[in-house]
């Protein structure tokens, strides 16, 4: 019989338990890198411009409590500071966070920190042991401004997004910016990895553009290899089939997403909906075939499928070992996502915006709860003290919550 692991106490300090990172970033890439190191343990200043802050704190409605929430999604568990670079003071204390910081996140148009002694060839020089970080849109040799929906039309992902008859759609969430985030996460971990062997930092640089190419996976390569750009299938995907959304229930009025990734899964496919021969057709028979003739294929499984609807269908395919579902909205989501036990949501306090939990799971060194974002300037006192004091004092941590788990909200909540 096999042993269970040892569970680590609850206060086993998370794996960036004592860094100190420096957020110079405004919008999503940036922010979400610097909110996801904060999740990992470290300490995490976030500077703003002041009266102003982050371009996201007016990216709204929806508002709750003043707040944006999308400023929300990329700032917990952050100290909020208000420092203008052009003013000598507040520069010099900007330099003194870049100078005791072990990470340093900015996405300025390449070369404009320089004149602010912020640049990474004057950070480093000051603090060897940084690790610089600079997120752009096309690198930082280009000085053109790089907002994810831009990136996702040059970049191809809209060329391939949307029904084949329409116009090319962006993905419903700045998803290149995500992308472009966890890049950076993956980037400074290793160079931190890089630094724990040497004692040498290092300028980390990642951009919208390259994360995106990066990222096309089996389109890119499909274009690498034959020369010909992919196009826009809506739901199918290029290379396997049945893998897209089905009408299935009276009228063809519901939707089910099927994924029959082999030939098993396909087979079982066509037993569940009791369509004799089916799998053995020469036709469908493997998944190359299936491609080929998939326009037939998809007649003969939605004439099967109108039998019931998509929550039916959906426990007799999932019964038998056929990857489906139905096409959920928000809600849905989050309730399967409780509903599998994945506590998918975190409180971070009275009339604030919850936040979702952290994907990341660890069993010695497990995430931090999140903290609310900051109000804009809200530990100014406390960090401009700390900057203006010795280097050896430590800057006050913020007071991490219990982990919670609270109930979904209701949609009148987040009207």
């Amino acid at each position: 019989m096999a042993s269970t692991p040892d569970v680590p106490p609850a206060s086993s300090p998370p794996p960036l338990d004592g860094v100190l990172v420096a957020d110079f970033s405004r919008v999503l890439a940036g922010p979400l890198a610097a909110a996801t190191l904060a999740d990992l343990g470290a300490t995490v200043v976030k500077v703003e411009r002041p009266g102003e802050g982050d371009d996201t704190r007016a990216w709204g409605p929806p508002f709750v409590d003043g707040t944006a929430a999308y400023f929300d999604c990329a700032n917990r568990s952050k100290q909020g500071v208000t420092l203008d670079l052009a003013d000598a003071d507040d520069a010099a204390l900007a330099r003194e966070l870049a100078a005791r910081a072990d990470i340093l996140i900015e996405n300025f148009k390449p070369g404009s920190l320089a004149r602010y002694g912020l640049d990474q060839a004057s950070a480093l020089a000051a603090n060897p042991g940084l690790v610089y970080c600079s997120i752009t849109g096309f690198g930082t040799g280009s000085a053109l401004p790089g907002y994810d929906f831009v990136v996702q039309a040059v970049g191809g992902l809209m060329s391939i997004t949307g029904a084949p008859d329409g116009e090319p759609h962006k993905v419903g969430v700045a998803l290149v910016d995500v992308l472009t985030a966890k890049d950076a996460v993956a980037a400074i971990l290793a160079a931190l990895h890089h630094r724990e062997r040497t004692g040498q930092g290092q300028h980390v640089e990642v951009n919208l553009l390259a994360s995106l190419l990066g990222s096309l996976a089996n389109q890119a390569s499909s274009y690498l290899a034959t020369g010909r750009a992919p196009g826009r299938m809506g739901n199918r995907h290029p290379s396997i089939a049945p893998y897209e959304t089905l009408h299935c229930g009276a009228g063809g009025a519901e939707l089910l997403a099927v994924a029959c990734g082999n030939d098993g899964q396909f087979r079982a496919l066509a037993r569940t909906l009791d369509v004799p021969g089916l799998a053995e057709d020469p036709l469908y028979a493997t998944n190359g075939e299936r491609v080929r003739n998939r326009a037939e294929l998809v007649l003969v499984l939605e004439a099967a499928l109108a039998a019931r609807g998509a929550a039916e269908w959906q426990t007799l395919l999932t019964d038998a070992g056929v990857p489906c579902g139905p096409v959920n909205d928000l809600a849905g989501a989050f309730t399967l996502a409780a509903s599998l036990g994945l506590d998918p949501v975190a409180e971070v306090g009275p009339g604030r915006v919850p936040q979702v939990r952290s994907p990341l799971t660890l069993t010695a060194t497990p995430v931090r709860p999140p903290v609310a974002p900051p109000r804009l300037g809200e530990h100014n006192d406390a960090v401009r003290a700390w900057l203006a004091a010795p280097a050896s004092h430590a800057l006050p941590p913020l007071p991490h919550p219990p982990v919670s788990h609270p109930p979904l909200p209701a949609d009148k909540d987040r009207a």
